[in-house]
C-alpha cells in the first residue's frame, strides 16, 4: 500500500478504441500480482454487449471480469460501476452498480445532469452526476488493494465529450491518476496519434499524461527507437515500452458490435484434431450479438473450427450451428428470416442436424415471444423448433447457477429479461434430483439461457461427442483440454509481455507515486 494506506493507481488510456487498453490492463494486473501485490482492475464506464455476472449477482463488463481473473481476485460491481449495453434505435440500457436502471439515447446520456441512485429510474442526462458514484467505487477499491489499474474508454481526447467524462481524463483529474496512453502501431499513424492525443488535452489534463505505450509492434524495435526519441522531444514524455504483436491471445473481446463477422476462424482451427475428423461450428452473426465469447471454449478444442456466418449456404457444411445471445432478440429473429437463415435452421432441425441456441438464441428457437420490454413488438412468432414460449419481464434475471447436463457438472451465468415456459422436450440442465433447471432439448435442437456452460470441460466433451455422432464425424474431443488452464496461460502471456517489454520500474513508480511533476504543456500544432 502507498500514500498512508491508500493504494496506488494508474489509468490506461488509448489513442482509439481497440488500441489494446483491455489487454494491457490485464497484463499489468497479472504482472503486479506475480510480484505479490494485491491488485484490482477498474473501468468507470464501459460500453459493451459482452457482460458477466459476479457472485453477488451484479452485471459488469466481461473484460473487467477477465482483468479480475488476471489479478486473481473475485470480480465485483465496484470494478465496473457503469455499464452501457447498446440496443436498437441508438439507445442503450444503463446498468448501474450491476443493476439495470433504464434506457437512454446517446443525447440523453451525454446531456444535462440528474440523480444517479441505483433505485431511481434514469431520465435524460445523468452521465455527469455518475462521476460521484464512479469515484466512490474507485476510492473503495484503493482502500482495499495495493494498486488499482484503471482502463479508459475510446480516446481521452474526445473533446466533444470532455465536460461530462467519467472514464478517461475526468476520473484521472478527480482522482489524481497518472495516465499512460496505448497506441496500436499495427494500424499505422501511432506517432501522430500520440502527439495529437496529447496536444488536444487541456494543460491540467496534460499534467497527468505521463507517457505512452506502443502496442502490437512487428519487426525490429531498433528501427522504431529514433521515432520514440523524436516523440519525447516533441512532448517531453517517455514511451514506457513497445509490446510485440502476438497471435492467438484469444481473450475476451469487450465490444460485441466490433467483432469481425467474416472469416473469423479461431486459432484451434490450425491445430490437428485429436480424432480423425475436424468439427465445423457456424455461429450466426445476429445483430447486437452479445456474449459471443460463449463459443471460445469450443474454439479451444483441437480440431474444432469456429466461424461467424451471415448467409444460409454457410450452414451447409456445419456440423453444429450456434444461435448466440443478442441484445435484440426480435430484431435478430427478423434478421434470420430476411437472410434465409431461419429456413436453413428449420431444414437442419428436420434433418436431425445439431443446433444450439444460447440465451437470446434459445428464445429465437421457441414457438412464441411476448416482448413489451426490449423491442416492444408484442407477440412475435419464433422459429418453432423448440416447445418454448418466452415472455419478457421488466426485471432482469442475473444469476450464477450450477447444475448437471449430460451427466456432467455445469456452471454458467444468466443475463436475460426473457422468461421461458417450456412445454415439452427434455431439460438442457437439471438439478441434483434430475429436475429441470433450464433449457430444452428436442432431438438435435437444444437451447439454454446459461452463458459459459461450454467452459465446463467435462460437459463440453460430452456435448461435442454428441454433436460428432449426430453429424457422422469421426471427431473425438481431446481428453485433457482445460479451458481454465488455457485462459491462465493466455493471462500469463500478457503478464510476460508487460514484464519483458515494458519499463516496469517506471510503471511501478507511476503507480506508487502518482503523476510526475513538471510535465510540459504541448499546444496543438507545436512542431
Amino acid at each position: 500500500m502507498s500514500r498512508g494506506g491508500r493504494g496506488g493507481g494508474l489509468l490506461i488510456a488509448g489513442t482509439t478504441s481497440d488500441a489494446g487498453k483491455s489487454v494491457v490492463t490485464a497484463g499489468i494486473c497479472r504482472w503486479l500480482t506475480r510480484r505479490g501485490m494485491k491488485v484490482a482492475p477498474f473501468k468507470g464506464q464501459n460500453m459493451s454487449l459482452n457482460s458477466f455476472v459476479t457472485r453477488e449477482g451484479a452485471e459488469i463488463g466481461r473484460a473487467q471480469a477477465m482483468q479480475a481473473q488476471a489479478a486473481r481476485v473475485e470480480p465485483t460491481a465496484l470494478m465496473n460501476p457503469v455499464l452501457l449495453k447498446p440496443g436498437g434505435d441508438h439507445r442503450s440500457q444503463v446498468v448501474l452498480m450491476g443493476r439495470p436502471v433504464g434506457e437512454l439515447s446517446a443525447t440523453g446520456f451525454f446531456g444535462a445532469s440528474g440523480g444517479s441512485s441505483p433505485g431511481q429510474p434514469l431520465r435524460g442526462g445523468r452521465r455527469e452526476a455518475l462521476l460521484g458514484t464512479v469515484l466512490e467505487c474507485l476510492e473503495e477499491l484503493r482502500a482495499t488493494y495495493d494498486a488499482v489499474i484503471c482502463e479508459g474508454a475510446g480516446s481521452p481526447a474526445e473533446i466533444n465529450l470532455r465536460r461530462t467524462d467519467i472514464v478517461n481524463m475526468g476520473i484521472a483529474r478527480a482522482a489524481r491518476l497518472p495516465v499512460v496512453v496505448v497506441g496500436d502501431i499495427d494500424r499505422g499513424g501511432v506517432f501522430a496519434s500520440f502527439f495529437g492525443t496529447t496536444a488536444l488535452l487541456s494543460p491540467a489534463d496534460q499534467g497527468l499524461l505521463a507517457g505512452y505505450l506502443v502496442n502490437k509492434f512487428r519487426g525490429d524495435v531498433s528501427l522504431l527507437e529514433p521515432g520514440l526519441e523524436m516523440l519525447r522531444g516533441l512532448t517531453g514524455r517517455a514511451t514506457f515500452g513497445v509490446l510485440p504483436f502476438r497471435h492467438g491471445l484469444g481473450i475476451d473481446e469487450e465490444d460485441g458490435l466490433g467483432v469481425s463477422l467474416r472469416g473469423a476462424v479461431r486459432e484451434s482451427a490450425l491445430t490437428a484434431p485429436y480424432g480423425e475428423d475436424v468439427l465445423r461450428v457456424a455461429v450466426c452473426a445476429v445483430p447486437l450479438m452479445s456474449n459471443f465469447t460463449d463459443v471460445d471454449a469450443l474454439a479451444a478444442e483441437p480440431g474444432v473450427v469456429v466461424r461467424f456466418v451471415d448467409r444460409p449456404e454457410e450452414l451447409a457444411d456445419a456440423d453444429l450451428v450456434v444461435v448466440p445471445g443478442t441484445r435484440g432478440t426480435v430484431k435478430a429473429l427478423a434478421w434470420l428470416r430476411e437472410r434465409g437463415l431461419a429456413d436453413a435452421l428449420a431444414r437442419r432441425a428436420a434433418e436431425g442436424r445439431p443446433v444450439l441456441g444460447i440465451c437470446g438464441g434459445y428464445q429465437i428457437l421457441g414457438e412464441r415471444i411476448e416482448d413489451e420490454v426490449e423491442s416492444r413488438a408484442g407477440t412475435v412468432a419464433g422459429l418453432g423448433l423448440l416447445p418454448v414460449q418466452v415472455t419478457f419481464a421488466r426485471d432482469k434475471t442475473l444469476a450464477r447457477p450450477v447444475g448437471t447436463a449430460l451427466g456432467e457438472r455445469v456452471e454458467g451465468y444468466e443475463i436475460h429479461h426473457g422468461i421461458a415456459e417450456v412445454r415439452g422436450g427434455d431439460a438442457f440442465v437439471t438439478d441434483a434430483a434430475g429436475e429441470r433447471l433450464d433449457g430444452c432439448r428436442v432431438g438435435a435442437v437444444q437451447g439454454t439461457h446459461w452463458h459459459g456452460a461450454l467452459e465446463s470441460d467435462g460437459f463440453r466433451r460430452r456435448f461435442l461427442t454428441e454433436v460428432a455422432r449426430a453429424a457422422g464425424r469421426r471427431f473425438v474431443p481431446a481428453p485433457d483440454t482445460s479451458f481454465g488452464a488455457l485462459r491462465e496461460e493466455q493471462l500469463d502471456l500478457l503478464g510476460d509481455l508487460v514484464e519483458e517489454h515494458a519499463d516496469t520500474d517506471a510503471l511501478l513508480r507511476l503507480i506508487e507515486e502518482g503523476p510526475p511533476a513538471g510535465l510540459p504543456f504541448v499546444p496543438p500544432g507545436a512542431p
